[in-house]
């Protein structure tokens, strides 16, 4: 059985996101979010709340509760890119510096072994 959650337009790059997303991808879910839990990057943060709701998806899809997370596995983890926010910043001699603040789109796709 599978179950997908979706974070869409997180205010991060996907490239950053991506970094931490290559560590856990393939593990089960309680190694996955112990790993994500004591990580200091920010994207870990987003990652795991991901996760989370994965698995409630899979065990409301399920209809019981008593489902092992270690026999929980992250099938597919993947992050698109998404809006970019386009600012600019005061620069010197009258000019305007352009701010690129890009967001990105999280998938995660967890299995039952």
């Amino acid at each position: 059985m599978e179950a997908r959650a979706t974070l869409r337009y997180n205010r991060q790059s996907p490239r950053k996101v991506r970094k931490v997303l290559n560590q856990v991808r393939g593990y089960n879910v309680g190694n996955a979010i112990n790993y994500l839990h004591f990580s200091s990057e920010k994207a870990s943060v987003a990652i795991e709340k991901t996760i989370r709701s994965a698995v409630a998806n899979l065990l409301q899809l399920n209809g019981d509760n008593n489902i092992d997370t270690d026999l929980i596995k992250i099938k597919e983890a993947y992050v698109n890119q998404g809006p970019v926010m386009k600012r600019f910043r005061a620069a010197s001699m009258g000019r305007a510096s352009k701010l690129r603040r890009p967001s990105s789109h999280l998938t995660i796709i967890l299995t039952t072994e």
